[in-house]
C-alpha cells in the first residue's frame, strides 16, 4: 500500500486504497454526456486511470475507440472491448497521440507534486495537435463541506467522513461507502487546487483551459497552449 493511502473491505484493494470490487459496483452518473458534449464523434480517446472502466464501457457504446490505462492488474481484468496497458500514469510513454486525453478521478490533485507534474505532462505529450485534454476537478468546497453524505438513486451511500490536513499543503480524505450488503473506505491524500493553481498547473505543462464544461468548474477542457514564436 502506498503511504498515506489505505482501503478495506471486501475483494482486492489497489495500491491507492481503492477496491475493485467496489468500484464495479459505482453508478455512472453524467460524466459520459459531459464528455461526448465536448469532443469529435468517434475520437480516439486515452483514458488515463480508467479504473475497472466505469467510464469506458459507456463510451464505448458511444463509439469512441477507447485505449484504457491503470496501474491495477486487478482494474483492468474488469475491462471489456477497449485496448488496455497497465503502468502508472505519469511514467506513459507510447509514441502515439490521441484526439483526447482524459484525466479524471480528481487525479489531477495527486498529494505528490511531482505526481502530478507527471501526469499533465503525460496529457500535453499524447494529445494530438487539434486534440484536447479533458480533466476532473475537485469542487470548490471539497475539502471544507466535511461530512457529507450522498444517497445514489441506486441505494448505497457515499461518505466523505473527515478530512485532515498533514502537512505542506495535503490533506488526507477518507471516504466511506455503504452498500446494503457490504462496505468500504478509503484513505488517500489530496492536494486542494484553487482554480488560479490548477490553470498555472496546466501552464507549466504546455497546457490551457479551453473551456470549463460545467457549472461548477469540475469538469474542463484543456488544448495546447500557443508555442511562443
Amino acid at each position: 500500500m502506498r503511504e498515506g493511502y489505505e482501503g478495506t473491505g471486501p475483494g482486492a484493494i489497489t495500491p491507492d486504497g481503492c477496491a475493485v470490487e467496489l468500484y464495479s459496483r459505482l453508478a455512472v452518473g453524467d460524466e459520459p454526456d459531459i464528455i461526448e458534449a465536448a469532443v469529435p464523434a468517434g475520437a480516439r480517446i486515452l483514458e488515463l486511470g480508467c479504473g475497472v472502466g466505469r467510464m469506458t464501457h459507456p463510451l464505448l457504446q458511444r463509439g469512441f475507440t477507447v485505449t484504457a490505462v491503470d496501474e491495477s492488474a486487478e482494474m483492468l481484468e474488469r475491462v471489456r472491448g477497449a485496448r488496455t496497458i497497465r503502468g502508472a500514469i505519469e511514467e506513459l510513454d507510447l509514441s502515439e497521440r490521441f484526439d483526447v486525453v482524459m484525466l479524471a478521478s480528481f487525479l489531477v490533485h495527486a498529494g505528490d507534486v511531482e505526481v502530478r507534474r507527471g501526469m499533465l505532462r503525460v496529457c500535453a505529450a499524447h494529445v494530438a495537435d487539434g486534440g484536447c485534454v479533458l480533466i476532473q476537478r475537485e469542487g470548490a468546497d471539497y475539502h471544507s463541506n466535511v461530512p457529507r453524505e450522498r444517497v445514489d438513486p441506486s441505494g448505497y451511500t457515499v461518505r466523505i467522513a473527515a478530512v485532515e490536513p498533514v502537512g505542506d499543503g495535503v490533506d488526507s480524505v477518507r471516504a466511506e461507502y455503504e452498500f446494503p450488503d457490504a462496505a468500504w473506505t478509503q484513505t488517500f491524500l489530496a492536494r486542494p487546487l484553487t482554480k488560479e493553481q490548477f490553470e498555472e498547473a496546466l501552464a507549466e505543462a504546455g497546457l490551457e483551459v479551453d473551456r470549463y464544461l460545467t457549472e461548477d468548474g469540475t469538469w474542463v477542457r484543456a488544448v495546447q497552449a500557443p508555442r511562443a514564436a
